[in-house]
């Protein structure tokens, strides 16, 4: 049994780890954390950037891959704490977005403005205690290559984007959505589809 395997599976040295990791009450890891550990657990591609404003919010315990020639841009969130982060090659991660693990993201994706990508979800069921302390839901996200997300979009737990998939701004995608499709709306539904007979995107 490997030594994080014996650390999951005592409750005392997990709380131990846990609070070497990251202080009481908040949500993000210890400086020696970022500093120390992650750069040589986290692996970063050739030529990508990380831009200096960019909160990185990653734990050694899950993975956070960033592929090459890929871009975080200022003022966003990468968060890994309860699942992977999987960023492909040349993607842009575009100002102000969020992406909460899991969620695997493919090559030559463009997120606009203020985009936010979440495999999380609180439970609520229980109406005596808060969301915020309740049993946290995962569901894996994928975005697979060549998709452009609009600004202000949210893609929820769950959801699949095919290749080429182009999600119009402001839209909540709440399902997933096929190769070569054009989504908009809250919730995205798909108004237009690639033909490849005619060479055309037609209405859906």
């Amino acid at each position: 049994m490997s030594l994080s395997d014996k650390i999951k599976s005592n409750p005392s040295f997990k709380k131990i780890a846990h609070w070497l990791m990251i202080p009481t009450g908040q949500h993000r890891p210890r400086l020696w954390i970022r500093m120390i550990v992650n750069p040589f657990k986290h692996k970063r591609g050739k030529n990508s950037i990380i831009r200096y404003r960019t909160r990185l919010d990653v734990f050694p315990y899950n993975h956070f891959d960033l592929g090459e020639r890929s871009v975080i841009e200022d003022f966003s969130t990468i968060n890994n704490g309860v699942g992977d982060v999987f960023i492909g090659d040349r993607t842009i991660v575009g100002m102000g977005n969020v992406v909460i693990g899991p969620v695997k993201i493919g090559n030559d994706v463009m997120f606009a403005q203020n985009v936010a990508v979440s495999g999380l979800n609180h439970g609520y069921q229980d109406v005596t205690t808060p969301p915020s302390v309740q049993k946290v839901e995962t569901a894996q996200i994928t975005i697979g290559d060549n998709v452009w997300i609009g600004a202000n979009s949210v893609i929820t737990a769950g959801v699949t984007l095919g290749k080429h998939v182009i999600i119009g701004g402001g839209s909540v995608v709440t399902k997933s959505i096929p190769d070569y499709s054009v989504a908009v709306g809250n919730p995205a539904k798909v108004v237009k589809k690639y033909n490849f007979e005619t060479n055309n995107w037609e209405r859906a």
